[in-house]
């Protein structure tokens, strides 16, 4: 008998507001603050994707060299474990932490699956006693990590692609798995349609319209700013 996989989109199902700019301006504030003033040309640069001159990962990549530049690895633990309790105290919702808990009482191995970097979402995941993450990679070069995306966004199709290629690695056959899927976008379309039991979360209305074409359920977690104690306490936090 295969494993059971539960797969979670992180930005707007787990968390309250999407973590990627958050991120960026976080630790721009406690890193280098002068780099506040060249927000003017992130806007620039959304409003070039808005436009379609500049594609999704070239946005990332342009704001991630604006607001963070380069990275060095030997310094990153730290800020990464303080962003990580930023988080869970003020954009982690109650309600999928319940879910999560839920899940792993069942007897499911718990994956994150985000477009968000790997670089901030290991440390939210071990916050919050998540087994395993497939996010989107960046390159390093001798100890320092590079504005420049490591292969896909893990966003779309390439999400569902990078799952499929994460089981591989783990030697799991898919057709004996068992496998849960949560996403509020519909971009997790390509994700869902891989599970045995798909939930939509939080949903924007094109990903209820989806749902309600395919019968699945929809969920909905209420925000909060601070997650209540005991729910840290079911499990969750490993």
């Amino acid at each position: 008998m295969g494993e059971r996989l539960a797969f979670y989109d992180m930005d707007r199902t787990i968390t309250v507001h999407p973590t990627y700019a958050r991120f960026l301006l976080w630790m721009a504030l406690r890193q280098a603050p002068w780099r506040l003033l060249l927000l003017p040309l992130s806007l620039i640069a959304a409003l070039a994707y808005v436009a379609r001159i500049v594609s999704r990962d070239e946005l990332k990549q342009i704001n991630q060299k604006l607001l963070l530049g380069h990275l060095r690895v030997a310094t990153l633990a730290g800020p990464m474990a303080a962003h990580a309790e930023h988080v869970f105290a003020t954009n982690i919702r109650p309600g999928a932490l319940e879910r999560i808990a839920a899940d792993r009482a069942e007897g499911y191995r718990i994956i994150i699956a985000t477009a968000s970097y790997r670089l901030y979402v290991e440390a939210i995941a071990r916050r919050l006693g998540i087994d395993d993450v497939i996010a989107t990679d960046l390159h390093a070069s001798r100890g320092t990590v590079l504005a420049q995306i490591a292969g896909h966004n893990c966003y779309g199709p390439h999400k569902a692609e990078m799952i499929a290629a994460w089981m591989a690695e783990h030697r799991l056959d898919p057709a004996q798995c068992t496998i849960r899927c949560y996403s509020d976008h519909v971009s997790d379309l390509p994700m869902l349609e891989m599970a045995d039991e798909a939930f939509v979360t939080n949903a924007h209305m094109p990903m209820r319209l989806a749902a309600r074409e395919r019968g699945w359920p929809e969920l909905d977690w209420p925000g909060t700013l601070a997650p209540p104690r005991g729910v840290a306490q079911q499990g969750v936090t490993g």
